[in-house]
Parts: C-alpha cells; sequence; structure tokens
C-alpha cells in the first residue's frame, strides 16, 4: 500500500470523468487498498479514484467513525458505482472535500438511494443506502463524473471558494520558482 498526494481544486483533473473498469482484479484490489490508506491518513470518510489523479470509477469510503468515534473501521470499495434509484425526500449534511480542503457547505441530496456496483470480488451487488452513507455515496459519485461538491451551492458561493484555490495555486506556483530560481543563483562547493 502507498500514500497517494490528494488533487486539490483547481486541479483541471477534478472536472475529467472517470472510465468505467473492465474488472476488479488485483491491479485494482491494489488500488482499493493505496486510496483506503490514502482516505484514512488525510482524514476523510470517501475518496474518488479522480481524487488522486486515477480516471477510474472507483471509490472508498468508510462511515463508520464518523457515526460512532468508538467505532472500528469498517472500509467500503466501490467500482463502477451507479444510482439506479434515488428517493424524492431529501436531506441536507455539512459536506467538505479533500480535494477543497478546510470548506464545508449544506448540501442537499436525495435522502435515500440504492447503487449497483462491483465489489473487491468483481461481484455485481447492490446497496440501499440513507443517511451519511448516501450522502457520501453521492458525493463520490460525483466526484467520477466531474462533478465537485461545491457545485449542488449557489454561483456566487461557489466562485468565491474557486478564485481563493486558484489565487493559492498561483501563489504556490510562484514561491516553487522562486525557491527553484535562488537554488540555481547559489554558487557551487567544491567538495574534496
Amino acid at each position: 500500500m502507498a500514500l497517494r498526494p490528494i488533487l486539490i481544486l483547481p486541479d483541471k483533473r477534478l472536472r475529467q470523468k472517470a472510465q468505467p473498469i473492465a474488472a476488479v482484479d488485483d491491479a485494482i484490489r491494489a488500488l482499493m487498498d493505496d486510496m483506503l490508506e490514502t482516505m484514512y491518513a488525510a482524514p476523510g470518510i470517501g475518496l474518488a479514484a479522480t481524487q488522486i489523479g486515477e480516471m477510474k470509477r472507483l471509490l472508498v469510503l468508510d462511515v463508520a467513525k464518523r457515526q460512532d468515534e468508538e467505532a472500528s473501521a469498517e472500509p467500503m470499495v466501490f467500482a463502477n458505482p451507479d444510482i439506479v434509484w434515488s428517493s424524492e425526500e431529501l436531506s441536507t449534511y455539512n459536506e467538505g472535500c479533500l480535494s477543497i480542503p478546510e470548506i464545508y457547505e449544506e448540501v442537499e441530496r436525495p435522502a435515500r438511494i440504492r447503487v449497483r456496483y462491483l465489489d473487491r470480488d468483481n461481484r455485481q451487488q447492490e446497496i440501499e443506502a440513507d443517511g451519511i452513507l448516501a450522502t457520501c455515496l453521492q458525493h463520490e459519485i460525483d466526484h467520477l463524473n466531474g462533478v465537485l461538491f461545491i457545485d449542488h451551492i449557489s454561483r456566487l458561493k461557489r466562485e468565491m471558494i474557486s478564485k481563493k484555490f486558484v489565487k493559492a495555486a498561483k501563489r504556490d506556483a510562484e514561491d516553487a520558482k522562486q525557491d527553484k530560481d535562488e537554488t540555481e543563483a547559489r554558487p557551487a562547493r567544491l567538495e574534496g
């Protein structure tokens, strides 16, 4: 297993659609394990493959600790997840995202959903979810479709958040360039 870097807004890859997985094989299971390790280390309760630059329809999550601090880990993996039913009843949760750090907004989504997916053993499964599990699944499936949770809030708030992250990315790029220029400008030391 390996920790993977998480893409941060405004990285354009976050807006790309993920491609279906032909089959869950050893390579996909290894990616699932990397994603779980990355998610737990972040820490987060869900992670889509697109958030680590893998354009595959794959997500992992673990909402157990979110519901009960004493709970043990209950990792879940979903390959090619597809929402096949959603309730008309809606619920609202204060959502955040590992790719949009320190930003939280109220998002309204269907309260209950049914998702069809491939499990770790490449078997087709269905799960009916409500509460935080339904919200998390919808949030991560959105990622696989190039949609971010801020797309569900007002345009004004979304634009303010996006501008903040664009400015931060520019500042980071300028700092990195300045560091590189300073390093290259230093005289080389001869050691002998």
